[in-house]
């Protein structure tokens, strides 16, 4: 799969804080890249230099292959921070002027990416009239001009309800599917992403803790059994034995079993019976948000209150 955009220890400093501080991640054409991290992270940041509106203080990057200029940058939409629209001016006023400015002739594109995002009949009403949830329909559409390749949108669904998220996510959905966008997306609610995107950079202060793939991000965070003892290999064929499928062996004396969470008679069972001896056999609740909180050190912090 070609490699849209690609960086390469990316830093970027403010006096003497590192907003972004090394990282280096890799998107792929079709990926919806969900990058996660509180607020202050560096998400935000770090979308603004890929986006062309900041400079890295050191690191570089790549965009369609290429070291980035003013050619490639065209090629990429993006919403970060906030819409920047004029409360007076229309929806279709406001593509209509995104369009000059950028240089595109086309007639009646104004209209087609206001159906495509839903906003086709607001009319002359006046974006000051629009709810959040369309305004953040318009700077999707606002990013959409100039056809690009990969979209940037920071923090798209943030203060939306319930349907103004279902609403957003299914347009991203679509413009990925039908129409080939690669989406890099920024949010602190994993949860949310996890709906949407197929991999992940999860950051925080600045950094990059981890880039994962959503398969493996579903399995790290699902509930498992961990069972610990000294024959750990020999465990193996006995499990299979009892028809237990997904399990992981983490390491000499401990083994992740996933898909067997109300079996755990039966596995102390057959154990038993090949005198395999069992130093513990626990069932781990686990969530996304588990997952997330563990990896940035939250979770202590988490359960002491804080």
């Amino acid at each position: 799969m070609t490699i849209i955009l690609e960086t390469s220890n990316l830093t970027k400093i403010y006096g003497t804080q590192k907003a972004v501080d090394n990282v280096s991640i890799s998107i792929k054409q079709g990926d919806i890249y969900g990058l996660i991290g509180r607020n202050g992270a560096g998400k935000t940041t770090l979308m603004r230099i890929v986006s062309g509106l900041a400079r890295p203080t050191t690191g570089e990057y790549k965009v369609f292959g290429e070291a980035e200029d003013d050619t490639s940058l065209t090629r990429i939409g993006c919403l970060v921070e906030n819409t920047g629209v004029y409360p007076n001016l229309t929806a279709f006023e406001h593509l209509y002027l995104k369009k000059l400015a950028v240089g595109i002739k086309e007639e009646g594109i104004e209209n087609k990416l206001l159906d495509l995002v839903g906003l086709a009949d607001t009319g002359k009403k006046k974006v000051k009239q629009f709810s959040l949830g369309m305004k953040q329909r318009l700077g999707i559409a606002l990013a959409l001009i100039g056809y690009p390749d990969l979209v940037i949108l920071d923090e798209p669904i943030n203060g939306l309800d319930p349907q103004g998220i279902v609403e957003i996510r299914n347009i991203i959905e679509r413009l990925n599917q039908e129409e080939g966008i690669t989406f890099i997306i920024s949010s602190h609610i994993l949860e949310e992403l996890s709906k949407i995107a197929n991999r992940f950079g999860i950051i925080d202060r600045g950094q990059l803790l981890e880039e994962i793939d959503y398969d493996s991000l579903i399995k790290k965070s699902s509930d498992r059994i961990e069972l610990q003892t000294s024959h750990a290999s020999n465990v193996l064929p006995l499990l299979d034995q009892i028809q237990i499928k997904d399990y992981k062996l983490i390491s000499d004396n401990l083994i992740y079993i996933y898909d067997a969470i109300e079996r755990t008679s039966d596995i102390s069972l057959v154990l038993a019976q090949h005198r395999i001896p069992i130093e513990t056999l626990s069932v781990h609740k686990n969530t996304l948000e588990d997952y997330y909180l563990g990896l940035t050190g939250y979770a202590q912090l988490k359960n002491s209150g804080g």
